[in-house]
């Protein structure tokens, strides 16, 4: 069977999978939609990760798809319905990058609370903003709000809660009573509640119809002066527009984004401009360590939805 690869994958999973199967792998291959299309005509599994859309179009010119692995967890790059409606299994890497996820998350935490760490450029240049810089905060103790309790969001509260912060969460889909939440030592909340209390915001939701635009102008408002946000999930998830006024405004202490509604993010955004603002290129999911555990992980799924289905065929 084939395997079209469309994005970068781990040398040993790629490895993996052209032990078993005519495998054809292209990092730039989602750059080039019509070379794309005509690459998945015959291919029976589709390999990629965000920036591949896998739409209604690419479903109908891959007429022999059985599978698209996804090397993520984000499916909004992906048309769920077409593919269901064809059979096709679509395939996330569950857990497989929420420790370098939650690793982003702290790091900034550590980052937008001291502050000092935005001073390189002053001290090498003589400098000595020592006394503007004496009242960074320290993260033990603080309260760590995370919105959207799946594997990833599981992971940041635990290592929130490694370092000495309290950690209250919020998910639509779990209930208060769940027992998730003693397990995992967080505290539910309300939405608004958990928005009030926190001194680090951080965001792991799927982009959806419920959540674009879910933390805008009202939601901003509610947040603490001094608190700051983290998003790692999708871009459309913040109102980048009110963000921006809410940093310029000083009515929020800091933010770090490492998704945007558009990516790359639009030269001259408002975002630019803003004062302790960390902007990074959708990495957060990315290390050396992750990428090898995503690639195996759906190397070994796609090869073994593969085989079961020559087995049936």
């Amino acid at each position: 069977m084939r395997v079209v690869i469309a994005e970068f994958m781990d040398e040993s999973a790629l490895a993996y999978l052209a032990a078993r199967h005519d495998t054809d792998y292209d990092a730039g291959l989602s750059e080039r939609r019509e070379a794309l299309l005509a690459a998945v005509a015959d291919a029976d599994a589709l390999v990629v990760r965000n920036r591949t859309q896998v739409d209604a179009a690419l479903v109908a010119a891959a007429g022999r798809l059985r599978v698209v692995g996804r090397l993520g967890v984000g499916l909004d790059n992906i048309d769920l319905a077409a593919c269901s409606a064809r059979g096709i299994e679509v395939i996330p890497a569950t857990g497989a990058n929420a420790l370098a996820v939650a690793e982003y998350v702290i790091t900034a935490a550590f980052l937008l609370l001291r502050r000092a760490y935005f001073s390189t450029a002053a001290t090498a240049a003589g400098e000595w903003p020592r006394a503007a810089l004496s009242t960074g905060r320290e993260l033990h103790g603080r309260t760590l709000g995370v919105v959207g309790f799946g594997s990833i969001g599981r992971a940041t509260a635990r290592l929130g809660r490694a370092v000495g912060m309290n950690a209250i969460g919020f998910d639509a889909h779990v209930p208060a009573a769940a027992p998730v939440w003693a397990e995992e030592s967080t505290a539910s909340r309300r939405f608004d509640d958990l928005l009030r209390e926190s001194d680090v915001v951080s965001l792991h939701v799927p982009l959806t119809a419920a959540t674009r635009g879910l933390v805008g102008v009202d939601k901003l408002a509610l947040m603490r002066p001094d608190a700051v946000l983290v998003n790692t999930a999708r871009g459309g998830v913040v109102d980048e527009a009110a963000l921006a006024a809410a940093l310029m405004g000083g009515r929020l202490g800091g933010a770090a984004l490492d998704v945007f509604e558009t990516e790359p993010l639009t030269a001259g955004s408002a975002l630019g401009d803003c004062p302790n603002l960390i902007l990074t290129p959708h990495v957060a999911g990315v290390t050396r360590e992750a990428n090898a555990r995503v690639s195996m992980l759906i190397a070994q799924k796609v090869a073994a939805a593969l085989d079961a289905a020559r087995a049936t065929a």
